[in-house]
């Protein structure tokens, strides 16, 4: 996971987000690249359209954020001693930072920029479904074909030490797992917990074991019982209970429309979660 993407903006969350994104780089001597994530013009416009907002304040307002976004980053690259990476080089990287200065506002090009790195991070979003915060999380997850790593709203002080695998045995958990397997290859522990009466057809977690086994690494396989609370709760409480640093889990195995409907372990992680999450669609 040699290059990151951080979309970056001035929101109470970024500051976990860009603690996460390091924790991330030192483990593999990666470059953080930002870039300044602010709502499309013609959104902005929309949100109030009887504010008499004109244009000129609509891009006065565009450019504020932007600077506000790059002021943050280059702070934190600069409060920890991050090297800045020359845009032009093809050399391997090492622990470093980029700044994308002609992003375009717009949340969908974090979906197709994120395209070409090894991980995306985002602050987790929370509960409010039609957030901004929602709209470029979804962007990314099923526009980027790139996992995510999801920062909690405290700043981790590790990453990746014993991770949990939420196995639901989905296509969607397999991808997060492959995606996991630089993390995982790093880890002390690795337990691989599923839930039953919320899985798909396929393998077992135990299968799983083996699978990894097969590639040197240890994992225990437990199994628990849905009770009176949700999968989601079950994988969180367990998470904590264990100490993990890290959940990899795929999302949307239900489809999002059903989750928004219903709630759904994806929507409950997405919500709750107080440790990093890979995820990936």
């Amino acid at each position: 996971m040699k290059s990151i993407l951080v979309p970056t903006e001035h929101s109470a969350g970024m500051a976990a987000a860009l603690d996460a994104a390091l924790l991330l780089a030192k483990k593999f001597d990666s470059c953080i690249e930002g870039f300044a994530l602010r709502p499309a013009l013609a959104d902005m416009v929309a949100l109030d359209p009887d504010a008499g907002m004109t244009m000129v304040a609509v891009k006065e307002n565009d450019a504020d954020m932007a600077r506000q976004a790059e002021e943050a980053f280059r702070a934190f690259v600069a409060r920890h001693g991050l090297e800045e990476r020359d845009a032009a080089s093809s050399a391997p990287a090492s622990l470093s930072w980029a700044w994308h200065a002609d992003a375009p506002s717009g949340h969908d090009f974090v979906g197709s920029y994120g395209r070409v790195f090894d991980a995306i991070v985002l602050p987790r979003p929370g509960g409010e479904w039609q957030s901004p915060s929602m709209i470029t999380l979804e962007s990314a997850l099923f526009e980027s074909g790139r996992p995510l790593l999801i920062a909690p709203p405290t700043s981790p002080r590790s990453l990746g030490t014993h991770i949990m695998i939420a196995w639901n045995r989905s296509t969607e958990q397999a991808r997060a797992t492959a995606f996991a397997m630089p993390l995982l290859r790093l880890a002390e522990r690795i337990t691989i917990l599923t839930v039953e009466g919320a899985t798909v057809a396929g393998p077992s977690g135990e299968v799983l074991a083996r699978s990894l086994a097969m590639n040197g690494l240890a994992a225990e396989s437990l199994t628990m019982a849905t009770g009176k609370i949700s999968a989601g709760e079950i994988i969180l409480r367990k998470a904590a209970e264990l100490g993990c640093d890290l959940i990899v889990k795929g999302a949307y195995t239900q489809s999002r429309l059903r989750q928004l409907i219903f709630g759904g372990t994806t929507r409950h992680v997405l919500a709750h979660a107080n440790i990093p999450v890979l995820m990936a669609h």
